[in-house]
């Protein structure tokens, strides 16, 4: 397994949680990691990027301002930090890396893709 998220679950509206998504060394090294959700009935949407090597950052319309996307390079590992959490929110939601390209937002710009971990929002 190259990529495992986790950290998903049940929050109340307005509360808080942090995705995790660990990688093995070699899929680490890519350029890009990103997030993405799938919401029931819906095609799967970009949330968040981040760069490996400079740290920048890039977020989706529906996201800025709640969702913070960060790294730990010594773990391996991207983080999705989400506060403000409404009931849109709720999604299985994706990490992914792409090996080259730098903050992409499309689909197939991402080469890995972890298994995905539910997130549900109640109102």
């Amino acid at each position: 397994v190259q990529l495992q998220a986790s950290g998903g679950g049940l929050v109340q509206a307005g509360g808080s949680l942090r995705l995790s998504c660990a990688a093995s060394r070699r899929t680490y090294s890519s350029a890009s990691w990103g997030w993405f959700r799938e919401a029931a009935g819906k095609e799967r949407e970009f949330i968040a990027a981040i760069s490996r090597s400079d740290g920048s950052t890039a977020y989706a319309d529906s996201v800025k301002g709640r969702f913070t996307i960060s790294r730990d390079n010594a773990k391996n590992t991207v983080y999705l930090q989400m506060n403000s959490l409404k009931a849109e929110d709720t999604a299985v939601y994706y990490c992914a890396a792409a090996r080259l390209r730098y903050l992409p937002s499309r689909m197939g710009e991402y080469d890995y893709w972890g298994q995905g971990t539910q997130v549900t929002v109640s109102s």
